[in-house]
């Protein structure tokens, strides 16, 4: 067996955390990141690392407009969003959101070390807060804010 080094330690606490937490996507994410480390296939991390935000944001991507696509949204109800102030708010919202995203996709790459403490964060906001664990990109991004990055 191989011997746990202290960055698969790390994935373990933090696997530990979102099991913790409820988050069951840090969870998986952990596991699936110490499996590739325990199993010597060491390869992976590069593409992991270049490919595997964006692959993460195609599929949030598909899972936000699959309403639309499974027709139970239909062009008529988004038209009439533009009707409402409570939904010109939520476009507002989400147009500053998607910002916030991009600003937080840049950090995120520019800086992993800020990585690990969005990511406690977010676990400590889901276990003692009763957050939803959506948070890490969007933390980046308001984090970018403050530090100054883009």
């Amino acid at each position: 067996m191989t011997q746990l080094d202290t960055s698969s330690l790390l994935l373990l606490g933090l696997a530990g955390l979102g099991l913790l937490s409820g988050n069951s996507a840090v969870t998986i994410a952990m596991l699936v990141l110490l499996l590739v480390r325990v199993t010597n296939m060491h390869t992976l991390f590069p593409w992991i690392e270049k490919y595997g935000l964006t692959i993460g944001i195609i599929v949030l991507t598909i899972g936000v407009m699959a309403p639309i696509a499974s027709g139970k949204l239909s062009v008529e109800t988004m038209l009439k969003s533009f009707l409402h102030w409570k939904s010109i708010l939520a476009i507002a919202v989400g147009i500053l959101v998607a910002y916030l995203g991009g600003r937080g996709a840049s950090l995120m790459n520019a800086s992993p070390t800020v990585v690990a403490g969005l990511l406690v964060g977010t676990i400590i906001g889901v276990a003692l807060f009763r957050g939803v664990p959506v948070g890490p990109l969007i933390a980046a991004g308001i984090l970018s804010l403050f530090i100054g990055k883009s």
